[in-house]
């Protein structure tokens, strides 16, 4: 059974979320210490995180930062706010999905199960590196390396890393891309995964790989 932790500092909601993810054979964990939130998740170990952006002592895109320098564990921005600047936030800062008040309960169902889904498929490839040019690719470590620097990529980066080192050096559309990051592209705003490639694109740049990645207009990105 999935743990999933509940971040949200409205009793009501807490309360329907926990019996919501009961009763579809989820163990919620509802986070009652904010003061030491980062401690509190990385003691309990969820297997998801629904995350409010406004939490009280750490704003939840901070949180959020904070964790992702520590964890990978995948996490849903369940928020009011419904700017397409906080999604491009919230996903920049390494989010999986986000989600606005008030939400479908079976939007938020279908968004969690998919989420779990893509991690247990695009995280458990093989456990081996994978060469690209001079670097290495540990998807168990989640890092790029080359010689003795290493970079650590988000989730989402390493699932467009990886689909674009399948397809190396044929076009990979947008709508592919959103489909295995988010399973419906629809939900999705475009700029979630320009903000993921745009980052991916700079932690190359770091490693000396620079327009490795092209965007080809009107058709998609390829992995020269």
């Amino acid at each position: 059974m999935n743990k999933i932790m509940i971040i949200e500092d409205d009793k009501t909601i807490c309360d329907e979320l926990s019996k919501l993810l009961e009763k579809n054979n989820y163990e919620p964990i509802v986070l009652e210490n904010f003061n030491s939130a980062l401690t509190e998740i990385l003691k309990t170990t969820p297997d998801l995180i629904l995350l409010d952006i406004n939490i009280p002592f750490i704003n939840g895109e901070v949180l959020l930062q904070n964790l992702r320098k520590k964890s990978n564990i995948p996490v849903i921005m369940v928020t009011s706010l419904n700017s397409e600047i906080d999604e491009a936030l919230s996903i920049s800062y390494g989010a999986d999905d986000y989600i606005t008040k008030p939400y479908n309960p079976n939007i938020l169902l279908l968004r969690i199960g998919a989420v779990l889904k893509r991690i247990k498929t695009n995280y458990n490839i093989n456990g081996n590196e994978i060469s690209y040019k001079e670097l290495k690719f540990d998807f168990q470590k989640g890092i790029i390396k080359n010689n003795d620097k290493e970079i650590e990529l988000s989730k989402n980066e390493m699932i467009i890393f990886s689909y674009l080192l399948n397809h190396q050096n044929k076009i990979v559309t947008r709508e592919e891309l959103m489909t295995i990051l988010w399973d419906n592209a629809e939900y999705i705003n475009e700029n979630a995964l320009t903000v993921n490639i745009c980052r991916l694109r700079n932690k190359l740049k770091e490693l000396g790989y620079t327009n490795v990645i092209d965007t080809r207009k009107g058709l998609g990105y390829i992995l020269l």
